[in-house]
């Protein structure tokens, strides 16, 4: 037990002292806002104060956790030890930064909440981050600062012990559209086969003839290759299914399709499953969309659903995880970009999700993820050997502080195929070295 001296204990800091020490370091804390209780305890103890008693372990407070307004606070870069941080201290605390308030401000996404630029999809974009402008976006700096203060707090308090932390692995697959060719119905597919003869995409004409006859496989039917490569650690994998109408940008056949319901349930019956909310259910008037989508999942399925990432990764704050939560979503997948590998919420460890415009803690759990395919081969323009290295880096970053580590690939990535060439030996090795790693 930590105890915790504030002379007011705000939502804030609470929230983000229990995710520090309760969460990451697995001890637990308690608080209190009376000095004299404080200096007569025999626990270990901080004092997060603008007072300084004598020699307690001291950590001045940045003024951002005391707020109760959303504002952009003045941030300037501090160095300690060759590294950079921000949310500056003083000189008499024992860190020059304060890494409450500076992880707070990363796990709240508190930027995303201020800041207006958007990218064509209506997404907060990477480049405008703190963590990119900084450097740090490949490195889970909450966690990596956590372990920084635990390590000073122990100094001073020997007694204290935190436990060593474990490295965990989620390989996940979206289903945005189980077929290439396949089960999409005869207008739909006449329409996609007539425009392939017409642009003169003569091997894609000839490949959809091949799979309607059942003498070839449909190329997003990756099915048996992701049960086998999953074999033995089906407790380690989630799908997500797009279930919404079809739409430019929601191409997925008809939730009625009985194919469709098919897969859902073999799937359902071997792995964690759960709904991938629609373009369209993402949009300011989609919450009609959601609850129809959900309600679709549930009817497969006949079981509740309980998990959700946003198609496109489209998320708007706090609108989407609103929604969620009202729709009875108690987890969701979604924190990552969509453009670069790496940590948007500066951490590798799943928390709650805190409202900053009604300033408290949620019951809705954000499990963040680190590296997509899309972003490898699409946004990065990586060859097969360079995803690979990449993905390790991360993954070794996860390890280093222990935490999940979760990738997110597609069904249609994997046939081995065009530009999709060598990037399934790049998702075999992956899960081999994920799963090794998390049943060490």
């Amino acid at each position: 037990m930590i105890l915790i001296y504030t002379e007011e204990l705000t939502p804030r800091i609470e929230y983000i002292s229990r995710l520090i020490f309760t969460t990451i370091l697995q001890n637990e804390v308690s608080f209190t806002t009376k000095s004299s209780k404080f200096l007569v305890s025999d626990l270990p103890k901080i004092n997060y104060s603008y007072e300084k008693f004598g020699n307690e372990f001291y950590l001045k407070p940045h003024r951002f956790l005391h707020c109760k307004a959303l504002i952009q606070p003045n941030i300037q870069p501090v160095w300690y030890n060759g590294e950079k941080y921000f949310f500056e201290s003083s000189a008499d605390s024992d860190l020059p930064f304060d890494p409450l308030a500076a992880s707070f401000y990363l796990v709240s996404r508190y930027e995303e909440y201020l800041d207006t630029q958007r990218d064509r999809h209506n997404r907060f974009p990477a480049e405008e981050s703190i963590l990119v402008k900084y450097g740090l976006l490949k490195k889970p700096v909450v966690n990596i600062w956590a372990h920084l203060l635990a390590g000073k707090v122990k100094a001073r308090f020997p007694e204290l012990i935190f436990p060593e932390p474990k490295f965990e692995f989620l390989s996940t697959i979206d289903i945005d559209n189980a077929w290439a060719y396949a089960h999409k119905g005869f207008w739909r597919s006449f329409g996609a086969f007539s425009r392939a003869v017409s642009k003169g995409h003569f091997t894609e004409a000839r490949n959809r003839i091949r799979v309607w006859q059942g003498r070839q496989t449909d190329p997003y039917d990756t099915y048996n290759f992701l049960n086998k490569t999953y074999e033995g650690n089906e407790n380690k994998v989630l799908f997500f299914f797009l279930l919404g109408d079809y739409k430019r940008f929601d191409k997925n056949v008809s939730w009625k399709n009985k194919h469709l319901q098919k897969l859902v349930k073999e799937t359902a019956a071997k792995y964690s499953v759960g709904i991938h909310p629609s373009f369209s259910a993402s949009k300011k008037k989609g919450k009609k969309k959601l609850a129809t989508e959900i309600g679709r999942f549930k009817k497969i399925t006949a079981s509740e659903v309980t998990k959700s990432r946003q198609h496109f990764l489209r998320l708007r704050l706090p609108r989407s995880y609103r929604r969620l939560i009202k729709a009875g979503i108690s987890e969701d997948y979604t924190m990552g970009y969509p453009s670069h590998t790496g940590f948007r919420a500066g951490t590798c460890t799943p928390y709650y999700f805190y409202d900053l415009k009604r300033e408290t803690a949620t019951s809705l759990k954000i499990i963040p993820f680190q590296v997509m395919d899309i972003t490898l081969r699409q946004y990065m323009g990586l060859p097969p050997e360079e995803a690979s290295a990449e993905i390790e880096n991360l993954m070794q970053e996860v390890k280093n502080v222990g935490g999940v580590f979760s990738a997110i690939w597609h069904n249609e990535t994997l046939n081995d195929m065009d530009d999709w060439k060598g990037y399934r030996d790049v998702f075999i090795k992956m899960n081999q070295k994920g799963f090794e790693w998390a049943n060490a």
